[in-house]
């Protein structure tokens, strides 16, 4: 049995902290990533991993493991495409996340010229709203949009999205359209907070090059942009957004950009990777072609 791909698949089930995880990430069945972890405890002679119903962690000498071959991957990974130099050969899988909105207005629709030009590269894609652990979850990249409080990871700055204030036209037709600040007073807003229980920022605008908070009433919370939008459009309040995802429901006239002289604060948009681990030429490339969608058509 290959030792290489042993290691993989341990290195994977400890950064997952689970065989059916790591089976769907490395396109095994459960049953061969447990075959593969016990002939590699059988090769070393020394017990990997604890089981227990709940979870799967690495034991003293699985840290251990996992800590070398992670290095070890990553230089066979680095030998492997020394010398290739036709990108159209690339090879493997590469796993990344993205908002929803990125996915669906930007990346997905263009995605099949780089598939078509790199044939032998699968991709895993992850579209969701949450913070993601890149590492623990075993991504190689990460677009996301926002700020970015993980320090352990690199940041490549690529664009800045911009934003509105926006509300259903039934909202508006109900309520009133505001004119002014004041005008917030008889209104509401719909929250947007991560996680749910904290405490949401207000409605958001910038004057000069500072960002100014006016606190508002809003019966609904929401934790992740499509809720945001269907409150909106289900006429619970003003929302604060991105213009990109709004674009289709705006030229329809289901919602009304409101305040343009009172807009939020752009969003930044970056790509995050970990810095400490080799990058395969696969993933190089893809974020390469990543980043150029991302600045040309946000």
């Amino acid at each position: 049995m290959n030792k290489l791909e042993l290691l993989r698949t341990f290195v994977r089930v400890t950064e997952l902290s689970s065989f059916t995880g790591a089976g769907e990430s490395l396109g095994l069945p459960r049953s061969t990533v447990s075959e593969h972890v016990q002939a590699l405890e059988e090769l070393l002679g020394a017990r990997l991993l604890q089981r227990t119903t709940r979870k799967v962690q690495a034991t003293q000498d699985g840290r251990v493991l996992y800590e070398r071959s992670k290095d070890l991957l990553a230089h066979m990974e680095e030998l492997e495409g020394l010398f290739r130099q036709d990108e159209a050969q690339l090879a493997g899988r590469i796993r990344v996340d993205m908002p929803n909105a990125l996915a669906r207005e930007v990346i997905l629709p263009r995605l099949p010229s780089f598939m078509d030009a790199h044939p032998l590269i699968e991709l895993e894609i992850s579209a969701t709203d949450r913070q993601v652990d890149l590492l623990a979850e075993g991504f190689d990249c990460v677009l996301r949009i926002g700020a970015q409080p993980d320090q352990t990871v690199v940041a490549r700055a690529l664009c800045s999205l911009p934003m509105i204030n926006c509300a259903s036209a039934t909202y508006l037709q109900r309520f009133g359209v505001p004119q002014t600040l004041a005008d917030l007073a008889d209104h509401h807003l719909v929250h947007y907070v991560r996680p749910l229980g904290s405490r949401s920022a207000g409605f958001e605008y910038l004057q000069g090059n500072k960002v100014q908070r006016i606190p508002m009433a809003g019966r609904v919370t929401v934790n992740s942009t499509d809720a945001y939008k269907s409150a909106c459009l289900g006429g619970f309040g003003i929302i604060q957004v991105p213009t990109l995802g709004m674009l289709d429901e705006l030229a329809r006239g289901e919602l009304v950009a409101i305040l343009p002289d009172y807009s939020p604060p752009p969003l930044e948009v970056a790509l995050l990777y970990a810095g400490q681990r080799h990058l395969p030429l696969r993933v190089r490339v893809f974020m390469d072609w990543l980043a150029a969608m991302v600045q040309t058509h946000v």
